[in-house]
């Protein structure tokens, strides 16, 4: 099931501003905290310099910059989920997606090396590896897509012919070549599967609700057992 969304439901689900969870996936490690630190440090004492050196005497500008630079561990991450979210938002049409999971892989993926040294003085690189969890997702009329994620110990519960949803992107208006789609969610496990969050959980949420058939919203009564006297 393929359906298209208003541009006012898309841009409340895909946010042009960094979510909490955005914010967090691009806060990183204290070694990436350390990293934005020192760039902020170094651009602050640059521009101590220069103002000293060249006697500028702009001092409101300077003031700004220095306030960007003295921030720029904390207001970085927004930037770049800002950034990420906006080439979500370039597409001009999208929809709803609900299909179901047809098949579920994991492999390796290559995501750096490191030269280091044995203890016989030789140059050894080391590849850092990372599983991933890989899903093709389609429906009754043929459309599929296939999508991999880092793998997450609540994946286990991942199994052949779930319902997964999510939202995808396009510039065609009949959602005929799809550019982008979102994180998946699949709603009998409550389960998102992403690398990045794209979405606003709670306005996706409320698409979902809307477009879940009634069936599946209502619980299910168990069948009446025939009486002795019926």
């Amino acid at each position: 099931m393929l359906v298209p969304l208003t541009r006012q439901k898309f841009e409340q689900i895909i946010p042009l501003i960094a979510t909490g969870p955005q914010y967090k996936y691009y806060w990183g490690k204290v070694s990436n905290f350390i990293q934005r630190l020192l760039v902020s440090v170094v651009a602050i004492v640059a521009i101590l310099l220069v103002k000293t050196f060249f006697r500028i005497e702009l001092d409101l500008i300077v003031f700004v910059l220095g306030i960007f630079a003295a921030f720029y561990w904390l207001w970085y991450p927004v930037f770049q989920s800002s950034i990420r979210n906006l080439k979500c938002r370039r597409y001009k049409y999208s929809g709803f997606f609900r299909g179901r999971i047809l098949d579920w892989w994991i492999t390796d993926q290559l995501v750096g090396k490191q030269e280091t040294v044995n203890n016989k003085g030789d140059l050894v690189i080391v590849e850092n590896r990372e599983k991933r969890i890989n899903l093709e997702i389609g429906d009754d009329t043929g459309f599929s897509i296939e999508f991999d994620a880092p793998l997450r110990p609540a994946h286990k519960v991942i199994a052949r012919g779930q319902i997964a949803e999510m939202i995808v992107m396009s510039n065609r208006s009949d959602l005929s070549t799809i550019g982008e789609f979102s994180d998946i969610y699949i709603p009998s496990r409550d389960l998102w599967i992403s690398d990045y969050p794209y979405v606003r959980q709670d306005f996706f949420n409320e698409v979902s609700r809307r477009l879940r058939p009634d069936q599946e919203d209502k619980p299910r009564r168990r069948p009446r057992r025939p009486r002795v006297d019926d």
